[in-house]
């Protein structure tokens, strides 16, 4: 099996546990009532597989992209980039004194 399938697989797998997991927080922690709904539902099992289903497509996409983001060749050396100014040098600047005068 070539080596890009097999990275597409095994992200796409930890997609779906990655949304098992979070799914099981959503109902662990009954948030907007979703535990309730589900369990007093008739079709709750439907929906608790669609929303695993559905979460499990969008994590296993963002797992596959990080995983083939991060593959990419880091740069050697330091990043360039455009100057802003060829060189910076301090500025003198006069300051006045004044002061203050005290009337008693």
């Amino acid at each position: 099996m070539p080596k890009l399938i097999r990275l597409y697989i095994t992200q796409v797998a930890w997609g779906f546990v990655i949304s098992a997991v979070f799914v099981g927080v959503l109902l662990g922690l009954n948030v907007a009532n979703l535990r309730g709904l589900i369990l007093g539902s008739e079709i709750g099992l439907i929906a608790l597989v669609m929303i695993w289903f559905m979460n499990g497509i969008v994590f296993a996409g963002v797992q596959f992209a990080y995983a083939i983001m991060s593959m990419a060749e880091k740069p050697k050396g330091p990043r360039g980039g455009t100057p802003i100014a060829h060189g910076f040098q301090a500025a003198m600047v006069q300051q006045e004194v004044k002061k203050k005068s005290r009337t008693v």
